[in-house]
């Protein structure tokens, strides 16, 4: 969803429905918690004069629970009694599933999608609000394992996954965020195509790449970026890769600076830490 310039709004998932086997149907759109009012704003402002489309906002009655990694199919597939097995299912596909939730008498219809943001294989669970703690309980006693927001956020920067009102904003663009492959410019008009063509047209100022560092360190956001003592960009997410036992960031720095293999410096509290641009993701799940 982009602004009239180009500017990031969020960046969102839109499942399609069918209604009595034809395709068209409603649709689901998942947004970021935090950009809630904004995308319910956005959708209603730019939906009037067009009476056939209507909204209901259901956040608030409903709790999206995320099933992650390895084991996923497995765990999500144990407590699924309905036709198919979501380990089936391809990725960002969806379906409607019953599922057997631990102390409830009666089965629960829940709504399940192949995706996530660990860069992990798995689902995210659509319930009624009401449904939430058992669902929660009967995922736990299937094998899954509570996560933090910590620990995703470390899987999600080793996939190279961007979080908006960090990697990207209102005032960056999807070609310099690095998301160009999600945009369709052919054939199809969208609020900020304009503002795209003329990015591409002129050519991008900077662009968002991935760094690790060479020695001793974690880079968060906000620190600068350097070439020699001179300031060319700041980091927008930073954190330690387990996976690659060094510390990993990215940001966003001129076109001349963001080769795979540059080395470039970041500032960490006043310590000059040298890194390498390196291509996204940091980390590839085996498959």
């Amino acid at each position: 969803i982009l602004t009239p310039e180009g500017g990031v709004i969020d960046d969102v998932i839109v499942y399609q429905h069918s209604t009595e086997g034809v395709a068209g149907g409603p649709y689901t759109l998942i947004c970021n918690a935090a950009n809630h009012e904004t995308v319910v704003s956005w959708l209603g402002n730019n939906v009037v004069g067009y009476p056939d489309i209507s909204l209901i906002d259901f956040t608030t009655e409903s709790v999206m629970i995320a099933v992650q990694g390895p084991d996923a199919g497995v765990i999500v597939d144990g407590i699924s009694v309905g036709k198919g097995s979501p380990s089936t299912m391809r990725p960002f596909s969806s379906m409607p599933q019953p599922v057997k939730l631990k102390n409830v008498d009666s089965l629960v219809d829940v709504h399940i999608g192949r995706t996530g943001y660990t860069g992990e294989d798995g689902f995210e669970i659509i319930a009624d609000a009401n449904s939430g703690s058992a669902l929660w309980d009967t995922l736990k006693t299937a094998g899954a394992t509570p996560c933090g927001l910590g620990a995703r956020d470390v899987l999600r920067l080793e996939a190279g996954l961007r979080l908006h009102g960090s990697d990207m904003d209102t005032s960056k663009s999807p070609l310099e965020a690095g998301l160009g492959r999600f945009v369709k410019m052919e054939n199809h008009d969208f609020i900020g195509r304009k503002a795209l063509e003329a990015q591409q047209a002129r050519g991008l100022d900077k662009i968002l790449v991935g760094f690790r560092l060479l020695g001793a360190g974690i880079p968060r956001h906000d620190h600068t970026l350097l070439k020699g003592t001179k300031q060319i960009g700041k980091v927008t997410s930073g954190t330690y890769s387990p996976s690659l036992d060094t510390g990993i960031g990215m940001g966003y720095v001129s076109l001349e600076y963001s080769t795979p293999g540059d080395h470039l410096n970041v500032n960490i509290r006043g310590r000059i830490v040298e890194v390498e641009i390196i291509e996204l993701p940091f980390y590839h799940r085996h498959r």
